[in-house]
């Protein structure tokens, strides 16, 4: 029997799955000696630093009691991913005919066959956050629960390991927020959606942010009668709010019912599942199948017997300094269990950081990140450093550039013309001081300028930089050109007006 819910059904590429993440037959390491760094958690935060560790030459402890890779490879990035570009695949095939491609018998989507291509494709993912590699790579591998005796020894099923540092990963789940009547039904998260086998014929999903968006998009374009439910006006509350109405109208036009602005919410277990609301004044009773929730996220924090050492916590997750550590100078943290940025990429660069600081006295600071987002909708949606209205809270002028898909070749020509790229720079400068990029391929195009912002690049650099035609990069390229001819002023033209009559 499959030791844990996200790995069934119980089928060969599940088994290879928790053949790689927890093997049935692994043996514990006996201890020998003092570990440089003992990393509890082993998602993407602790195995970063296990294996960023271990090949500096430190002696490594890795603690798990689930699955290694943690929500990104069993529960998050890689299975979401893999649904997507199903759900993708199935909305180009049912377009087809925009480009002159008949589908005489429709589109058939076979949800049973989709889902295990994704999980075939998350179990061929899997070796590279192995048991067996971490142990190849020098760290000890423990599995089980880990619990803080003191603040240089941690107990694992029985056994003390004793460290100079400690690192606590331990990431973060989702929450079950205070709707009447939920606790009586069966419902759905991040950590259950990805057993699915039937596709829902009704499904409904509470919270329209990144993760309800990309799912009630996707199940929509899979054939399901999708109902999304937000407590505030449209998705994606924290977004920019031209770049989410332009997704809310493409999730409209793929089939999903939004009732947002949602008022008494409540869950009924009625002769199947019941979802209650006042949506605009309207009152909705709808019967669904299955239920999402994907509303808020709590630390893994309990078992850890952080008071034992000192270590601060709250409801939001571990409290830390700039520099990664804690409340107790002897252990650090990173990833979902510390960070406001509950990204892969961000828990990455954050285990960067702990190993500088742990292990070589090294003064890295998590507030020089300057981290990229994206929520991988169809049109996607990627942003990187302030918002427009954050930099009014902090006092900061800007000048916005903005480059719609319309007029990108590129962009017309694949027929995904829908969307922008927004650029905020210092005013009167070309210094970047954030971006939103809605485009079909956002989370790509995005990283170019966070180059830029990390290195300090302005958007003059960019202008003056040769990008090949036609990409929809251009459109980056074109808010150069944009800001270059805001420093052909009057006066200035006036000048080369009159050297070129001179010279003519």
């Amino acid at each position: 029997m499959t030791h844990y819910a996200q790995l069934l059904p119980q089928d060969e590429f599940n088994s290879q799955l928790e053949k790689n993440v927890h093997p049935r037959d692994w043996k514990n390491p006996t201890p020998s000696g003092r570990y440089n760094l003992v990393v509890v958690g082993a998602g993407t935060a602790g195995l970063v630093t296990a294996a960023g560790a271990a090949g500096l030459g430190a002696k490594v402890a890795l603690i798990e009691r689930s699955l290694m890779g943690g929500d990104c490879l069993n529960v998050g990035c890689v299975p979401s991913k893999g649904v997507i570009s199903a759900a993708r695949a199935a909305a180009a095939v049912r377009n087809a005919h925009e480009f002159g491609v008949n589908v005489p018998t429709g589109v058939q989507v076979d949800f049973s066959t989709a889902m295990q291509r994704m999980r075939r494709l998350r179990a061929r993912i899997s070796p590279n956050d192995s048991a067996q590699r971490f142990r190849d790579l020098g760290v000890d591998v423990f599995f089980g629960d880990a619990r803080f005796i003191n603040s240089d020894t941690i107990e694992v099923e029985g056994t003390k390991l004793n460290f100079k540092r400690a690192v606590i990963a331990t990431g973060a789940r989702p929450s079950a927020p205070p709707i009447p009547g939920l606790d009586a039904v069966e419902y759905l998260t991040n950590e259950t959606l990805f057993s699915l086998t039937e596709l829902p014929r009704r499904l409904g999903i509470i919270g329209a942010g990144p993760i309800g968006c990309e799912m009630a998009q996707s199940f929509a374009r899979f054939g399901s009668k999708v109902l999304l439910v937000e407590t505030e006006h449209g998705i994606l509350p924290r977004e920019d709010r031209d770049a989410a109405e332009i997704l809310q109208r493409e999730m409209l036009n793929d089939g999903v019912k939004l009732l947002c602005c949602g008022r008494n919410l409540a869950i009924r277990n009625n002769d199947g599942i019941r979802l209650t609301v006042e949506s605009h004044g309207t009152k909705y009773d709808e019967p669904i199948d299955k239920l999402l929730v994907s509303v808020g996220r709590v630390p893994n924090v309990e078992t850890l017997n952080l008071e034992a050492v000192g270590v601060a916590y709250h409801k939001k997750g571990i409290t830390v300094n700039e520099r990664m550590q804690t409340t107790n100078p002897m252990i650090y943290a990173a990833g979902d269990v510390c960070s406001p940025y509950q990204f892969t990429h961000a828990a990455d660069f954050m285990a960067r950081i702990v190993i500088q600081n742990s292990l070589f006295k090294g003064r890295k600071k998590s507030t020089s990140l300057i981290i990229p987002w994206c929520t991988y909708t169809s049109p996607e949606i990627a942003h990187v450093g302030l918002y427009e209205h954050e930099a009014k809270e902090k006092g900061l002028e800007v000048d916005t550039y903005v480059q719609t898909f319309h007029d990108v070749d590129r962009a017309i020509l694949d027929g995904e013309d829908k969307g922008f790229v927004k650029v905020h720079v210092k005013k009167g400068t070309d210094q970047i001081v954030g971006a939103t990029i809605v485009a079909s391929h956002a989370g790509d195009l995005i990283s170019e300028i966070t180059l830029a912002m990390t290195h300090g690049l302005g958007l003059g650099k960019i202008g003056s930089t040769i990008h090949p035609y036609p990409t929809q990069a251009e459109a980056i390229r074109k808010l150069g050109d944009q800001f270059s001819r805001t420093r052909l002023t009057p006066f200035v033209k006036s000048l080369f007006k009159k050297w070129l009559a001179w010279t003519r």
